[in-house]
């Protein structure tokens, strides 16, 4: 539970609370969207942590049972463009969190070269720190926590003279009425944040020893950890976007409204708090990447992945809408994750949550055959499956950028979570009619012993 706090204490995720009020709600609307997605989200992502913790490896790898051992790159797939989005977005808020605060205290121009510079210089110390400072790195997130965390404590006082509950914006709600505007921040805002740990959660979980914890106990904290760890700095930028009447842009507002003593806690969080939790999206990129496509070192994995994130924070300053971009990044990604967490999770029931350890590293050993092999690696029927559910997800769901087909007919309301989550659960258990779910033979309702690995 500790470790999800910690691990949400950042810009990156405190910016999602500043969506609600960028589409038009008022401060209580607000709250009640993010706090019914994020309920809502943990209920599906929360049982994923039973999944590791009964493997001993992460949620890609034991995905395997179900998707095949080729069919686990799926969920690496997924886990590399969750990495890829969240990494820009860190930097991208970082960047601005530092050179807002400079302007302010030492005139230093804030135009785009020195948002150019500052990217720049974050991208390269995050790969650095990525691929030659892991250790220090693990080290550091907790003190970045920490210090998140104090940030956000003054900032509820340095705020709260300034904080309203009326709308920050002038043109009405974003979707036209309340309702509609409502479900699309429960999406954006509130369910977004759980199914951000789908492919990550099992990478605490796995370390937890079943002689020691249930299973109920580890669901529990994964749980709690999860609605605190996203509610507590989402609200925190809720807050803070109504106080500094937020609405084109978070952190340009949140900076030009702090009180001169608020803006060193601000820039030390935009420089610390960007390199320690973009470089730890960066190395879980560069370890998908290299699972995708084994020639790659990790090295040489982790350079191409910072490359693709550093453009797209580029093209985030100088391209698109920041309200437009965050919001197209959750839906969209929330609608392919959604078919692969609901059939790993059934593919967990149907085994009863026992799996052969040593068929799952398969792929990871560069060899074949084994319990999980089914069709050349591939579980067919569970691609066919999630590429139904994802596909049905992507053609509902409502952005700026993409507006599906399918919106048509939920009356314009943004249901592409449950529509993909239903579809792909329907889908999955007709084309499985009589083909059961590979157990080992020795299996039985008790815990098996284990090795955590990679």
């Amino acid at each position: 539970m500790g470790i999800l706090l910690g691990s949400n204490m950042c810009l990156g995720v405190v910016i999602f609370g500043w969506l609600p009020a960028s589409f038009g709600l008022e401060f209580w609307p607000a709250v009640s969207s993010m706090v019914a997605g994020t309920l809502l989200g943990t209920l599906l992502v929360a049982p994923l942590a039973l999944v590791s913790f009964r493997t001993g490896t992460n949620l890609s790898t034991s995905s395997g049972g179900t998707f095949g051992v080729r069919g686990r790159l799926i969920g690496s797939m997924i886990g590399l463009l969750l990495s890829l989005g969240y990494a820009a977005l860190t930097v991208w808020t970082g960047g601005a969190a530092i050179v807002g605060p400079l302007h302010r205290l030492f005139g230093l121009p804030d135009g785009s070269a020195s948002y150019s510079a500052t990217y720049a210089v974050l991208a390269a110390l995050s790969v650095l720190i990525a691929i030659f400072g892991y250790r220090l790195l693990t080290r550091m997130s907790k003190w970045v926590a920490l210090g998140t965390l104090v940030l956000m404590v003054l900032g509820l006082f340095g705020y709260a003279g300034r904080f309203s509950t009326v709308p920050v914006v002038d043109g009405g709600y974003l979707m036209g009425d309340f309702w509609t505007t409502w479900a699309l921040s429960t999406v954006a805002a509130g369910l977004s944040g759980p199914m951000a740990f789908i492919t990550l959660l099992g990478d605490y979980s796995r370390y937890v020893s079943p002689r020691r914890y249930s299973g109920a106990k580890v669901f529990a904290a994964s749980a709690v950890g999860m609605v605190l760890g996203l509610l507590v700095p989402q609200l925190f930028g809720t807050f803070t976007a109504f106080a500094s009447r937020a609405a084109d842009d978070y952190v340009g507002p949140l900076v030009a409204a702090a009180p001169l003593w608020f803006l060193i806690p601000l820039l030390l969080s935009g420089v610390f708090g960007t390199i320690g939790n973009a470089g730890v999206l960066i190395y879980s990129m560069g370890l998908d990447l290299d699972a995708i496509i084994p020639p790659l070192s990790r090295v040489e994995a982790t350079l191409l992945t910072s490359a693709v994130s550093t453009t797209l924070v580029f093209l985030g300053y100088f391209v698109w809408d920041a309200q437009d971009a965050v919001t197209a990044f959750v839906l969209l990604l929330t609608a392919i994750g959604t078919p692969w967490a609901v059939i790993t999770l059934i593919g967990f029931r149907r085994c009863r949550g026992v799996y052969d350890p040593d068929s799952l590293q398969v792929y990871n050993r560069r060899s074949r055959g084994g319990l999980y092999w089914f069709t050349a690696g591939w579980n067919l029927r569970a691609v066919a499956a999630w590429a139904i559910g994802s596909t049905v997800g992507l053609l509902s769901v409502d952005t700026a950028l993409f507006r599906g087909p399918l919106i048509e007919w939920t009356r314009g309301i943004d249901l592409s979570f449950v529509l993909a989550a239903a579809t792909t659960a329907v889908a999955y258990l007709l084309l499985t009619i009589g083909s059961p779910q590979p157990v080992p033979e020795a299996a039985d309702d008790e815990v098996p012993a284990r090795a955590v690995s990679a």
